[in-house]
């Protein structure tokens, strides 16, 4: 839970990100940098009911906090100058560091990275799209796979300087319906770790504990329901998942 300062003290606005979809500011509570979200500048979308995305911002953070591998930044619902909306702490990233590129096509590194796709750039060059490979990545992957991330772009995927590789932009997350659409397709087929079971069942145990109830008052019980059954099959599976449906696998921009 966010201190109680975090909660209740003024958020006073100091920017906004232009680049983002829906409205999103950067502010300050205290000495605290923070990005707030409110719900009354959300676009409508015909895919997910209205004023629903920073509750699934908030649900993500949950289920990052269940996994126990810090993928999603401190998340929180709180008033703020426009309303009620998501808070969640600033990261500064490594500006020197990109977890995900796109790389010409005769110049992808043979080791430490995955190549996702290839394809043509505007200027007819062959490119590819690849990702590290990287324990902090992959748990990354995974988490989308069971959130069902259907917005995983190469810039909502920040590189700390420390090693960690952060998540934000959860939005468009925990539909019934499959809708993955990521750039980190690079373990399809691998084999779970130990590691990687025992997070999903951490999920899967809560759900039925502390999480569910924390989620029942952000998602509708077809979500819970729904976030249960693909933990259900991952743990089935055994594996990470290959693109499938007739989604588009990646989403559009790329970044």
């Amino acid at each position: 839970m966010p201190t109680p300062e975090l909660l209740t003290a003024e958020l006073t606005l100091t920017g906004r990100i232009t680049t983002a979809s829906n409205a999103t500011f950067l502010g300050t509570i205290g000495d605290v940098v923070v990005v707030y979200k409110p719900i009354a500048g959300e676009s409508p979308l015909w895919d997910f009911p209205q004023g629903t995305l920073a509750h699934r911002e908030v649900a993500a953070y949950l289920v990052s906090q269940a996994l126990g591998w810090d993928v999603v930044p401190h998340t929180w619902l709180r008033d703020g100058p426009f309303g009620e909306g998501m808070v969640q702490l600033w990261q500064e990233q490594d500006p020197a560091h990109d977890a995900v590129d796109l790389v010409a096509a005769d110049t992808v590194p043979e080791t430490g990275w995955k190549q996702v796709l290839e394809g043509r750039d505007e200027s007819g060059r062959m490119v590819a799209l690849i990702h590290e490979d990287s324990p902090a990545l992959r748990r990354m992957a995974l988490f989308d796979v069971m959130v069902n991330n259907a917005d995983r772009k190469g810039d909502h995927i920040l590189a700390m300087p420390d090693g960690q590789r952060h998540g934000v932009d959860h939005g468009l997350t925990f539909h019934r319906d499959h809708k993955l659409r990521t750039v980190l397709w690079g373990w399809q087929g691998d084999d779970l770790t130990s590691d990687e079971e025992n997070g999903i069942d951490r999920v899967s145990e809560g759900l039925n504990g502390g999480l569910g109830r924390d989620l029942a008052d952000l998602l509708s019980s077809e979500e819970i329901a729904s976030l249960a059954a693909r933990c259900a099959r991952l743990r089935s599976a055994g594996q990470f998942p290959a693109p499938s449906g007739e989604m588009p696998a990646v989403p559009w921009p790329l970044f």
